[in-house]
């Protein structure tokens, strides 16, 4: 396992906005020099609508005692609420604090409404990849239906492909036995992509229990095909030529893409996951 560190600077990865863009850095609106306050760690309440619901103990552990030795090296970010401050970047180190004993916490105080709130808890977990795909899944759909921003402008705003952000949210139609697993890390994002494909339910519980006791890869996965009529598994290898085509067209289109080949003639089968996303699809396909 790897050490957890309370890095000094925000690592980034070419995120659309950035939290620099959220949380200015240098002065402030009235261009007076920002400085870093410190307060109560009393005084700091728990944002409900935190991204992130699953942390590692041992990890918090380790970050605690990181700071018990070296202290906070980068504030946390809070907003004025009621009487308090509301908590919106940096709750692993405000809980690592907590455990390291800590009275006092070094904060940036900056005012936000609700849509930033999330939008910058969203970004610091995905700049430091601290999401698990579940909880990245419910936090983009949050953007798209509680502040009706499209899935092109949730993925500007966190540097992501459009349909990664589809494919992300797609996640939340798996049964709660299958989301679970993968929040507990039980199986893959890959395996999780796979079995969203089987439309009958039994059929992809029962991939989904193959895959978890280990016996069968994400390659296998991908490759085992029931027959929802018949329940037989239709495992002959696809030919190159069609798998090569099949990918092409994918990478074109921004979505996945099926070729089906029959005795006479076959289909192409264009996955969209939404209406959003038919449309896009459609004037791709018209060449508007």
């Amino acid at each position: 396992m790897q050490t957890v560190k309370d890095d000094k600077n925000i690592i980034k990865h070419g995120l659309g906005r950035g939290l620099d863009s959220l949380i200015p850095t240098g002065q402030d609106e009235a261009g007076q020099q920002k400085t870093n306050n410190e307060i109560s760690i009393d005084q700091i309440v728990q944002n409900p609508n935190q991204p992130r619901q699953n942390f590692d103990e041992v990890a918090l552990a380790e970050l605690a005692s990181s700071i018990r030795e070296h202290g906070i090296l980068q504030p946390l970010l809070v907003a004025p609420f009621n009487d308090g401050f509301q908590l919106i970047a940096g709750e692993r180190r405000y809980r690592a604090a907590r455990i390291a004993g800590l009275k006092t916490v070094p904060v940036i105080i900056r005012s936000m409404d609700e849509q930033s709130k999330l939008e910058v808890a969203l970004i610091e977990n995905v700049q430091r990849e601290n999401l698990n795909p579940i909880e990245a899944a419910v936090s983009y759909k949050r953007l798209t239906d509680e502040f009706s921003l499209t899935q092109e402008e949730v993925a500007k705003k966190v540097g992501k492909a459009r349909p990664t952000i589809a494919n992300t949210i797609r996640l939340l139609l798996l049964p709660g036995e299958i989301k679970q697993a993968l929040i507990n890390n039980e199986i893959s994002e890959g395996h999780a992509r796979t079995l969203l494909n089987i439309e009958n339910k039994d059929q992809q519980l029962a991939l989904f229990r193959e895959i978890k006791s280990g016996k069968i890869t994400v390659r296998q996965a991908e490759k085992k095909k029931f027959n929802e009529k018949t329940g037989e598994n239709n495992d002959r290898p696809k030919d190159p030529n069609f798998a090569a085509a099949e990918k092409r067209i994918s990478e074109k289109m921004g979505t996945k893409v099926t070729i089906k080949n029959k005795k006479h003639g076959g289909q192409i089968i264009i996955d969209y996951y939404n209406f959003e996303d038919l449309e896009r699809i459609y004037r791709r396909l018209l060449g508007h």
